[in-house]
């Protein structure tokens, strides 16, 4: 059974075709990336994934249960998280609490233990530090752990929002554009660094990229859209010479 599915799925906003009855899976421990123009429902289909949007029709499946049936939190107690193309952080909130927020499911009590320290939750929060901690040393930021993200440069960012997604230990991460906005240097430090999140943590990716030698470099499967339709999938060596993606997205040949 593929960890996510994906099955016919169709997004409209009125007359407007967002997906048009797409369908592709993602195996566990795999590298999915779905490629494709702007305005091709890329970041819509992470939307429908994460309930953020309800499809008009088909289905979204993790681990074979429907998301339709699933409140927005309950996907990620599922083992889901996910980064943003614009880094979603808290600006005045320092690297650790930023990190610290992504390890909410995991210290989540009751009302008396929010308002009064009880050993147990000084101990779930001297835990939770901890782990964010470890998870900042892995991204490389433990020098800036105390610093309020807002004074940190990008591509920093991008990795504080890394360690927040990890943090929570999830099965499946979605990356919508964790190449965009960065230096060349940074990219292929990122890809470093996601190769070895898939070889340390066996964390399952499916990314949406514009940065096509990042995405062949690290990509087991490629999945491309145009205009909301599915139009190739396959290894990034296929994709890479396939016409209607050459047209589609790449740059048909002069």
């Amino acid at each position: 059974m593929p960890l996510l599915e994906v099955r016919d799925l169709s997004v409209r906003f009125g007359g407007v075709v967002a997906l048009d009855r797409v369908s592709f899976t993602v195996g566990s421990g795999e590298v999915v990336a779905l490629i494709g123009p702007n305005g091709a429902g890329k970041t819509t289909l992470f939307n429908v994934v994460t309930r953020v949007y309800r499809p008009s029709s088909g289905s979204v499946l993790i681990d074979g249960e429907p998301v339709s049936r699933m409140a927005p939190h309950q996907v990620v107690r599922h083992g889901l998280a996910r980064t943003f193309q614009n880094v979603a952080l808290f600006r005045s909130m320092t690297v650790l609490e930023n990190v610290m927020v992504g390890d909410h499911i995991r210290t989540r009590g009751g009302w008396l233990e929010s308002t009064i320290p009880t050993p147990r939750a000084v101990r779930a929060e001297t835990a939770a530090r901890q782990r964010a901690m470890d998870m900042i040393d892995f991204v490389g930021l433990g020098a800036v752990a105390t610093r309020p993200v807002a004074l940190l440069p990008f591509g920093t960012q991008k990795r504080v929002e890394l360690a927040r997604a990890l943090v929570s230990k999830p099965h499946l991460l979605l990356l919508d554009e964790p190449a965009g906005g960065i230096s060349h240097e940074e990219v292929d430090a990122m890809a470093r660094l996601l190769r070895r999140i898939h070889d340390e943590f066996n964390v399952t990716s499916l990314l949406v990229e514009h940065h096509m030698a990042f995405v062949m470099g690290i990509s087991d499967r490629v999945v491309v859209l145009d205009f909301g339709r599915k139009i190739a999938e396959g290894s990034p060596s296929e994709v890479r010479s396939n016409p209607a993606v050459i047209e589609a997205y790449l740059g048909a040949a002069s």
